[in-house]
């Protein structure tokens, strides 16, 4: 943990910038988000991206903020309107990748390179293996098909120095202007090929399976400086405050980079987009804040899944779909496919040039280990599909050990897919240098001898950090954007970081887990809702509830007999089987978005659910669409769960509604006075259903008014206006007693006493603040209420509620049935 030199924010609040929503949009917002109590605006990347780009993270420009947005100018104004209204700025910033756009001139050191090659000053700036085939040329992926079909729409404007291709623009290599046009493509420096080859061909690193995202190399100093020094200009000027640094797993050295990056900024407030998986810890050495907090939705996500309920539900899941152990039977089963078709296919080209880092490495070797390629390919993939977190660190001091135990069982795991003992030897090889060992060294198995030269000390550097780079990328999508797909039990659990094998946490992991990070990480960020999350907080607490009901989300779907399953699959004649999985993740959506039957909720709730579908890739997919099959899923939607058939989602819904209340309002609590600086996503204030992306990106929206209402001492009429006056009660708490929440402040739980008390959770932070809400509380409910469970304050006091003015002395014994009688929640302060 590195504490930052200037204040942490006691609150933040994202904002989506877009062509629709520039900087002056957000400036009109900063006197209701101060009003609302956020201490800083966390604004989505500032740079110059592609024209149009709605999220920002491809960026062309380094050096100048988006023009779109309103320019530099812009973002100054709004930070000084900001900084009036008592608001910070924090800024998402994007080190690993770069945009490869349409036309390729908008990104101008990648056209350097693009015309100059290795020798362009620009050359260092991206990560190209001009070794890895193609004649020493960067393969550019952008052919509609091959070469040679596409040949008709080239055209060569020699007296601009460019190539087009549609909308695409080149710049030609010096002295080639006048060739013929097959040996003028064959003379540059790129070489132009059919999408279709970048899974296997590509020769650059890119974002995950992004081709249109290259990956830049900040490790190198040179680069750092010229691709930061507007940021940092811009935090000298005092217009940024603090940052969060996207996807730090794609860096060669994120703990490196974080230091370098708090000598620039002076040590301000730092989050990273790390996302951590089950037990692991964010290594101890990094100069931040903490991460985004992914992990902190995972622990308040799981107190609101019922442990026998979602294994019940399973049971019905299995009964509607009847999925294969590896297509949603099983979780573990579903990952490990998932994860084999994702290195086989998707990251091939990532895989061989491991392939060919290793094969050099092992061939210099004195003793060489004689490994054949498809030995040293099998090793990769069977350790890189066994490694259960996003990334080894070999480098970092503080997880050296705890990664060496961990590609140690992977590669006991490893050597089983071999068939001959010796050949498995290679398997030793390829976890050796994952962990960054030579393996003569200590802990290494001996068997290839000698001592590294300079160029294999280059080597085995380079194979453990694209091993981590390429371990992060298989786990994202793999897991997040495959398995989540193909496992829809219980959607909620279905997110950024968490963990739908076991989606359920008790009240114990969760205070374990708030009372590790005051103590190791108390200004760390935390979230509910993101730009990047599968669904809103409040969608994923509509559908929690489900686990709590099993048996009646059941009935629903069997009152509708075989109308509740899709009934039109994919096949050659646009027949086939029906697809009983997608219905199910189509229903639960619907549930989720509580959107009314018809039109608005069908727009929305079909292209998640497509979407879903391609991800999963069972029946269509994003490269290998079926148009038969994607059309029957939308009248499917259409007709079925937000049609005339989705009439018993709206008697559920009405049912369930108490049950939604206490975890709309229980997840919202927790989240704004927990350890942590809470972030809240746009608009997340008030109630907020909002699926996949591009459904949660849209321009914000505010309600000024309605909060003025509330403090006007208007009662809330809807569950909406509720939660907004929880958000603004909590926040403006925050906001006027930081020294409560902040790192020097203390976390205890408050144990509830008698039967129900597994029901309530509650904690005081600081001796001044005690949080109390209700989890299960359908399950409460069918079990007879509270009964005589009490919860005792701490002493002191008295304890006013936040919410309703009520006073409780210090030390008493209330019943929770008397302490909730209004609400499932309760906010006190000892003032």
């Amino acid at each position: 943990m590195t504490q930052p030199s200037s204040p942490s924010p006691t609150a933040t609040y994202r904002l989506q910038l877009q062509p629709d929503f520039p900087f002056a949009a957000a400036e009109r917002a900063v006197p209701h988000l101060a009003e609302l109590g956020v201490s800083h605006l966390h604004l989505s990347p500032v740079l110059e991206s592609v024209p149009g780009s709605t999220h920002g993270y491809d960026v062309v420009d380094h050096t100048a903020v988006r023009a779109e947005l309103g320019g530099e100018r812009g973002l100054r104004q709004l930070a000084a309107t900001a900084r009036a209204h008592g608001l910070g700025l924090v800024v998402d910033l994007v080190p690993n990748h770069m945009a490869v756009p349409k036309p390729a001139g908008l990104n101008g050191p990648l056209w350097g390179v693009l015309r100059d090659g290795p020798a362009s000053p620009y050359a260092r700036w991206f990560d190209v293996d001009w070794d890895g085939g193609h004649d020493g040329r960067l393969l550019l992926p952008v052919l509609a098909g091959p070469l040679g079909d596409e040949l008709p729409h080239f055209v060569v404007a020699a007296g601009d120095g460019l190539l087009r291709y549609h909308e695409h623009a080149f710049p030609l290599r010096p002295g080639t202007e006048e060739l013929p046009l097959p040996r003028l493509l064959a003379s540059q420096w790129y070489r132009l090929a059919w999408w279709r080859l970048a899974r296997s061909e590509l020769n650059y690193r890119r974002f995950f399976t992004i081709s249109e995202l290259i990956g830049v190399r900040v490790e190198d100093p040179e680069v750092f400086d010229a691709t930061h020094r507007t940021v940092l200009r811009l935090i000298r000027d005092g217009v940024i405050d603090g940052l969060r640094i996207d996807h730090p797993d794609g860096l060669v050295d994120p703990g490196g980079y974080l230091a370098r990056l708090r000598e620039g900024t002076g040590g301000r407030w730092t989050v990273v987009e790390k996302i951590l998986t089950g037990d692991e810890r964010l290594p101890a050495s990094w100069a931040c804040a903490g991460t985004t907090g992914y992990d902190a939705l995972r622990h308040i996500d799981g107190l609101f899944v019922c442990p026998q309920g979602s294994g019940r539900l399973f049971s019905h899941y299995r009964d509607f779909v009847t999925p294969l152990a590896d297509e949603g039977g099983d979780w573990e089963e579903t990952v490990r496919r998932a994860a084999y078709e994702v290195v086989t296919h998707d990251l091939a080209a990532e895989v061989e040039r491991l392939v060919r880092t290793a094969a050099r490495i092992s061939g210099r070797a004195p003793r060489p280990g004689d490994h054949a390629p498809w030995a040293l390919r099998q090793a990769l993939r069977e350790l890189l599909v066994r490694v259960p977190v996003y990334r080894p660190y070999a480098a970092d001091a503080t997880r050296a050990a705890t990664d060496a135990a961990m590609l140690g069982r992977a590669a006991t795991g490893a050597r089983g897919a071999f068939r001959v003992p010796e050949e498995a030897r290679a398997v030793d090889l390829i976890h050796d240098l994952a962990l960054g060992r030579w393996p003569d060294e200590p802990d290494g198995d001996g068997g290839h001898g000698g001592t590294p030269d300079g160029a294999d000390r280059a080597d085995r550097a380079d194979f453990a950090a694209r091993f981590a780079q390429t371990a992060s990328a298989l786990h994202a999508k793999s897991v997040e954007d495959t398995a989540f797909y193909r496992y829809p039990v219980l959607l909620s659990a279905c997110e950024v970081g968490g963990d739908p094998g076991e989606p359920a946490l008790g009240p114990d992991a969760f205070h374990a887990y708030c009372a590790r990070v005051q103590r190791d990480w108390p200004t760390t960020g935390t979230v509910l809702s993101t730009h990047d999350t599968k669904r809103s907080a409040d969608v994923r607490a509509r559908i929690a509830v489900l686990s709590e009901c099993p048996d009646r989300w059941r009935d629903v779907l069997g009152s509708m007999a075989e109308a509740a399953v899709c009934g039109v699959g994919t096949g050659v004649d646009g027949g086939g089987p029906p697809d009983p999985m997608v219905s199910w993740l189509a229903w639960q959506t619907a549930f989720g978005l509580g959107a009314p039957a018809g039109g608005a909720g069908a727009e929305r709730v079909a292209p998640a659910v497509l979407k879903a579908a391609r991800e999963a890739g069972l029946r269509t997919s994003w490269t290998e669409p079926r148009a038969d099959y994607e059309e029957a899923v939308t009248e499917f939607v259409h007709s079925g769960p937000c049609g005339p058939l989705g009439a018993p989602l709206a008697a559920l819904d009405a049912e369930l509604a108490p049950f939604v209340r206490a975890n709309v309002l229980g997840a919202a609590l927790l989240h704004l006075t927990m350890p942590g600086v809470p972030d809240l996503y746009q608009g997340s204030e008030r109630l907020h259903t909002a699926l996949v992306d591009p459904d949660n990106r849209a321009p914000a929206r505010f309600r000024p008014e309605l909060l003025a209402e509330l403090d006007g001492g208007a009662a809330p009429l809807d569950l909406s206006a509720e939660k907004l006056r929880l958000t603004a009660t909590a926040l403006r708490l925050r906001r006027r007693r930081p020294e409560w929440f902040g790192a020097a402040a203390s976390y205890e739980p408050v144990r509830a006493e008698g039967p129900a008390a597994e029901h309530c959770v509650a904690f005081c932070r600081s001796g001044r603040v005690v949080t109390v809400l209700t989890r299960l509380s359908l399950r409460l409910v069918e079990t007879g209420g509270w009964w005589d469970t009490g919860l005792r304050l701490p002493p002191g006091g008295p304890w006013r509620e936040l919410l309703t003015g009520r006073e409780v002395p210090g030390g008493a014994l209330v019943g929770l049935s008397e302490l909730l009688a209004d609400a499932p929640v309760a906010l006190f302060a000892a003032e």
